[in-house]
């Protein structure tokens, strides 16, 4: 049966691959046919090698509420209630995932969201009505537009770790701390397309609120703290070495010893970026240089994150405000480069706690 009536089935699909991402869902409930074309691998693969690929940016980000003051004044402020949220780049636009059934309360709270391939995955956290620390998967497709329960993060409780994907099936979870709050040295790797998780080899140290960027092709756990010397961030990393199935020790990979959650693989992979000291720098060749000045508006960077090249910061200027977001064009010309604020509804304003970027 043709795709579209009177239309070759080649010319058919390439108009399908140009539906725009939040319409995958509803185009495969039109027909068989359409279901079965959109759900195909190759399907995705052919609307990447036409170049239609784009950036979208999720938010674990809180609900914002409004609040009458006695004088009369309504102030926006940050609930404790998070949900999913999703920034499509191009279009400038900003739109809700559906809520996770089971999750009535809303996500947990310091979860972490990670893109695998056509899907986002949200791993761990704790409840946000009764703090019990949770070690479950929820899995969101765009192309069913619906959420499944993955297998269970193994082993003991585990919050504040790091965590990464290399875009295309792999996550690895790696440090934070247990429910005594001791740091973690333990590492575990959850392939998503076979659903099931691989415990690692241990790290050589423990690595208490940690980052893990997927860069140069390989995991790298960076920073974080010990158990006997909790909040004094180390300058270390760890890179899993997929062929030894071992962690190999890099000293002073950070260029300070700080809190490292806002560093980031920049798009291409081959640039590290983080905020420091007010502005943004860059690793390259084991050499960090200075990118950009930030904005005196987001001067405390929540997150940052990158997509087709450009980098996303999300902050504020002081606690309790509502955050705000600003794009930045690393490599374009100039000495001092140029943000530019995103005009984001005050409802998409809310604080966030973990920040992906996935290209479909």
């Amino acid at each position: 049966m043709d795709l579209l009536p009177d239309l070759p089935n080649d010319i058919a699909l390439e108009c399908l691959i140009r539906l725009p991402l939040d319409q995958f869902s509803i185009a495969s409930s039109v027909c068989s046919n359409w279901k079965r074309e959109i759900k195909h691998p190759a399907f995705l693969q052919r609307r990447k090698d036409s170049g239609l690929n784009r950036p979208v940016f999720a938010l674990v980000q809180a609900v914002v509420t409004a609040i009458t003051q006695p004088s009369g004044t309504i102030n926006l402020s940050s609930t404790q209630f998070y949900r999913l949220a999703l920034y499509d780049q191009e279009k400038g636009s900003w739109y809700d995932v559906p809520p996770i059934p089971e999750l009535v309360d809303g996500l947990p709270m310091f979860c972490r969201v990670v893109g695998v391939g056509s899907e986002l995955v949200v791993i761990g956290g704790c409840d946000p009505v009764t703090w019990r620390v949770m070690d479950c998967v929820f899995i969101y497709s765009f192309i069913s537009g619906t959420w499944r329960r993955g297998a269970d993060m193994p082993g003991d409780q585990r919050l504040f770790f790091g965590c990464s994907s290399d875009s295309e099936r792999f996550v690895v979870v790696a440090g934070g701390h247990n429910d005594e709050k001791n740091a973690l040295r333990s590492a575990l790797l959850y392939d998503a397309a076979g659903d099931d998780w691989i415990t690692l080899p241990e790290m050589a140290v423990e690595r208490d609120e940690c980052k893990c960027v997927f860069y140069h092709g390989t995991f790298h756990v960076i920073g974080g703290y010990p158990t006997h010397a909790q909040g004094q961030f180390q300058r270390s990393a760890e890179v899993y070495d997929t062929a030894t199935r071992q962690w190999g020790l890099e000293e002073d990979f950070l260029c300070d010893d700080t809190c490292p959650q806002t560093c980031i693989a920049g798009g291409d992979g081959r640039l590290l970026y983080m905020c420091l000291d007010g502005g943004v720098v860059a690793r390259c060749d084991a050499t960090w240089r200075h990118v950009a000045r930030l904005p005196a508006e987001i001067s405390n960077v929540a997150y940052l994150t990158a997509g087709q090249g450009k980098l996303l910061a999300v902050g504020n200027s002081r606690f309790g405000e509502l955050h705000s977001r600003y794009e930045l064009d690393p490599i374009s010309d100039g000495k001092e480069k140029s943000w530019r604020k995103l005009d984001t509804p005050d409802e998409y304003r809310g604080h966030a706690q973990s920040v992906c970027c996935i290209e479909i």
